[in-house]
C-alpha cells in the first residue's frame, strides 16, 4: 500500500507498473478530451525550494486536470526547517490540504515531512532522487519500445539524482542500466548496492562510455552540474567532456536507440543540437509524460475512499496525531 511517494525503491514492481497503466489511461483520456475529476473538491500545496518549469507547470496542470486545485508555496528564500521545524509545518499542512507536493535540496527533510504528514507526500525531486522524473521515463521508454524486460538503458554522466532513480527502477524491474562515469562521479555506495542485490535484470557502474554504449536500446544524460554545484562546473566539465553525447556516441548505441534527457539542457555541453533535436530524441515525450504520469501518482495516493479517507489518512487515523504522537510508518524511505 503506498502513502507517500519519496523513492522508488519504496515501491514493488507491481506499484510501478500500476503506475504507468494509470498514467496511460490518463494521458488517453486527456488525448480524448474526456472530464476525468477523481480528486475534484481537494488541494495540493506545492512546496518549491527551487526553480522549476516542468515540475509546477505538470503538478499545477495536473491538478486542474483532476478536478483540484493547487497551491504554490515559495520557499526559495526560507529553507525547509529554518522559519519553524518540519514537524510543525507538516501539522499545519495536513489540516489544510490533502497532499503535499515538495521540491527541495534535502531529501532527509521531505522523508522527515512524510513522517509528520497524515496526508499524501510527493518527492517532487531532492538532491538525491528524483523518482517522478523516472516514472515519466519509463511510460516515455515503453511507449516507444515496449517491453522493458532486457532493455539496456545507458546512463552517461554523473551519478546524480535521476541516476540514483534509475538504479532504483532497475531493482524493481528487469531491465540491463549501465552508469558510464567519470571516478569519482559514481552513484552513492548504498544506492548501487541496493539496485545490484535486488534487480531482476542488470545494474552496472564502468569508467568506458564507448563499451557501454554497445548494444544500447536508450541513451540518458543529464547536465553535468547540477543546481548547488555551480562552484564545480568547470572541474566538472573537464572531467565530463569525454563523456557528451554526440553523432559519433549514439552511433555506438543500436540503430533504433532512443535519446533521453530529463531537462533543461546544456546543450553543447553533455548533448549536442543534432542529438537533441534529432530523430532519436524523445526528450519532448518524456516532458510531455511528467504531466500524466504525476497524475497517476496523485490519484493513487489522494483518491479518497467510500469512507472518505485516502489509504494514508485510514492509516494513520482521521485526526492528524499530536505532537510525539506520530505512529511509525510501515515502511522504510530510502534516504541514500
Amino acid at each position: 500500500m503506498l502513502y507517500d511517494f519519496i523513492s522508488l525503491a519504496d515501491l514493488e514492481a507491481g506499484d510501478i507498473y500500476d503506475l504507468l497503466e494509470l498514467a496511460g489511461s490518463l494521458k488517453k483520456m486527456q488525448r480524448e478530451s474526456r472530464v476525468y475529476h477523481p480528486l475534484e473538491g481537494q488541494s495540493a500545496v506545492l512546496v518549491f525550494e527551487k526553480p522549476s518549469l516542468r515540475t509546477r507547470v505538470s503538478f499545477e496542470v495536473g491538478m486542474f486536470q483532476l478536478g483540484g486545485q493547487a497551491i504554490v508555496l515559495d520557499q526559495v528564500h526560507h529553507r525547509l526547517g529554518e522559519r519553524e521545524s518540519i514537524a510543525d509545518m507538516a501539522r499545519n499542512l495536513e489540516r489544510w490540504v490533502d497532499g503535499v507536493v515538495v521540491r527541495t535540496y534535502s531529501h532527509e527533510a521531505i522523508v522527515e515531512l512524510a513522517e509528520h504528514a497524515s496526508v499524501p507526500v510527493i518527492n517532487a525531486l531532492t538532491d538525491k532522487q528524483h523518482p517522478c522524473q523516472v516514472i515519466a521515463d519509463a511510460q516515455a521508454l515503453s511507449e516507444h519500445k515496449g517491453d522493458f524486460e532486457g532493455l539496456k538503458v545507458v546512463f552517461a554522466g554523473d551519478g546524480n539524482n535521476v541516476c540514483a532513480s534509475w538504479m532504483h527502477f532497475a531493482a524493481r524491474i528487469p531491465i540491463h542500466f549501465v552508469l558510464a562515469c567519470p571516478e569519482g562521479y559514481e552513484a552513492s555506495p548504498e544506492v548501487l548496492a541496493f539496485a545490484q542485490a535486488n534487480a531482476p535484470g542488470k545494474v552496472e557502474v564502468t569508467h568506458d562510455l564507448k563499451a557501454a554504449l554497445a548494444g544500447a536500446d536508450a541513451v540518458y544524460t543529464d547536465v553535468w552540474a547540477s543546481m548547488g554545484q555551480e562552484a564545480e562546473q568547470a572541474d566538472r566539465a573537464r572531467a565530463f567532456e569525454p563523456y557528451q553525447i554526440n553523432a559519433e556516441a549514439m552511433a555506438l548505441a543500436k540503430p533504433n536507440a532512443v535519446f533521453m534527457h530529463c531537462l533543461p539542457a546544456k546543450r553543447g555541453s553533455e548533448v549536442t543540437d543534432e542529438v537533441i533535436d534529432g530523430p532519436q530524441s524523445i526528450v519532448y515525450d518524456q516532458a510531455e509524460n511528467r504531466l500524466h504520469s504525476q497524475k497517476a501518482i496523485m490519484v493513487s495516493l489522494m483518491e479518497r475512499r467510500e469512507d472518505g479517507l485516502t489509504a494514508k489518512r485510514s492509516h494513520r487515523g482521521d485526526v492528524p496525531q499530536p505532537a510525539g504522537r506520530d505512529e511509525p510508518r510501515s515502511g522504510t524511505n530510502i534516504t541514500a
